[in-house]
């Protein structure tokens, strides 16, 4: 039985789903008119920076909201209780990897400097919480396997 703040959270997750659904089938079709437009005027040339920008920039931010969608759906599939904290921390890591690709070719060596500190603290700290989760994995493993031997010795 659910309690009635796990239905609330349920309602909430739900609703947000279908928000964020409307936002990525609406970045996905300006991206496929914007890239369609470039097609018929000619002007699709992906080593032009300003052109890569836009259409990486546009890929990348519906790439962030599906991951974001994602982390919502195992929320209402009942396969989380809660978004994790590494699923946000990935997330960041994507939009900085977008900031990184549209990022104007004059920005500052400083703001380029603070932009890969953050993205190097964000993989510092995912790989820190990936490696957590792999050694209570192996740790679960290895209890299994010795509670299983211990069924099976005479």
């Amino acid at each position: 039985m659910m309690t009635l703040y796990e239905r609330f959270e349920q309602v909430v997750a739900i609703v947000l789903s279908a928000v964020i659904a409307v936002i990525i089938v609406t970045s996905l079709v300006q991206l496929i008119r914007v890239v369609f437009t470039l097609l018929v005027l000619d002007a699709f040339n992906p080593l032009d920076h300003t052109v890569f920008q836009t259409v990486f920039g546009m890929i990348m931010t519906l790439l962030i909201a599906m991951e974001f969608k994602h982390s919502i759906v195992r929320v209402v599939m009942g396969q989380d209780s809660i978004v994790q904290v590494k699923t946000v921390v990935l997330i960041a890591l994507i939009a900085l990897s977008r900031k990184f690709v549209i990022l104007d070719p004059e920005t500052s060596p400083a703001k380029v400097a603070a932009l890969s500190g953050a993205a190097l603290a964000l993989g510092i700290v995912y790989w820190l919480m990936r490696e957590r989760d792999q050694r209570a994995l192996d740790a679960e493993r290895a209890a299994a396997a010795a509670q299983g031997e211990s069924r099976h010795a005479p």
